[in-house]
């Protein structure tokens, strides 16, 4: 968070001078603001999820319940969205207003052993606070990549800072060029660290890692075969990327290889035991 905050403020420095540092760094504090108190709330209007209590889903319900408690932390809201695609997702600012939502689709094609270990791996990110790390690092991202588009137009018009500073052609290239891509790797590197201590969290309270691991091999196919309605930006947050391509597009995911991932699950299996 501190790699990417410093880069949005040295790329507003870089496009505009004394007076882009401080627009960026105004930007930063009203972004991470904004994503502190209403990331929650936006993620759940724009994927349509619906709450549900005990008595409309009590298995489900149930299993929420036993594993906070083995996490240690206050159960989350329980939600679930109408999208056939087959993921999950948990999101909120703390544990205290912790998420865990659960596509249709997931709840259709997993068994009671795999949607436990999927639970789980959403209990383990709202436990760690990983909900609102990757909210903030993929806001400072998106602004990054918004000041280099800024930027880009500015350069078309001539346009530059009051105080000369941030007008240097070659500095306007190399910022638009590689801030955004310093930006995406960051963000990668701190999803994916995330996602493999997420997995190994859940495997530990779950007292397995077979339940996941069969889930996450399903969800890989799962997400091929019914694309997700996602959009691009909320991808990171899901246990298994619903856009990911093949090739070189592998490359620039959010998430680790599920082979990487699965291997790792089964050498945890015998210390489980």
């Amino acid at each position: 968070m501190g790699a990417i905050t410093a880069l949005l403020i040295v790329m507003g420095n870089a496009l505009g001078g004394k007076v882009g540092m401080i627009f960026a760094v105004g930007m930063a504090v009203l972004m991470n603001f904004g994503t502190y108190w209403f990331s929650d709330k936006i993620v759940l209007a724009m994927t349509r999820a619906q709450p549900v209590d005990r008595n409309q889903a009590p298995e489900l319900y149930a299993m929420v319940e036993t594993l906070s408690q083995r996490a240690n932390i206050p159960m989350p809201r329980l939600f679930v969205v109408p999208d056939p695609s087959p993921n999950a997702f948990a999101t909120g600012r703390n544990p205290q207003h912790g998420v865990v939502a659960v596509n249709e689709g997931l709840l259709r094609m997993l068994d009671h052993s795999e949607v436990e270990g999927v639970v789980a791996h959403e209990i383990a990110h709202i436990k760690h606070r990983d909900t609102l790390t990757s909210a903030i690092v993929a806001t400072a991202a998106g602004a990054i990549s918004s000041l280099a588009n800024l930027a880009m137009f500015a350069s078309l018009f001539g346009g530059r800072s009051d105080d000369g500073e941030g007008g240097n052609p070659l500095v306007l290239l190399l910022s638009m060029i590689f801030g955004p891509i310093a930006a995406m790797m960051i963000q990668m590197a701190v999803s994916r660290a995330r996602e493999y201590e997420a997995d190994k969290f859940a495997a530990q309270i779950v007292g397995s890692g077979v339940g996941l691991r069969n889930a996450l091999l399903k969800l890989e196919r799962g997400v091929q075969v019914m694309p997700s309605h996602m959009a691009p930006s909320q991808a990171h947050m899901c246990i298994v990327n619903p856009l990911s391509g093949g090739g070189l597009m592998s490359l620039f995911s959010t998430h680790p290889p599920i082979a990487e991932r699965v291997r790792k699950l089964n050498e945890l299996e015998p210390t489980l035991r």
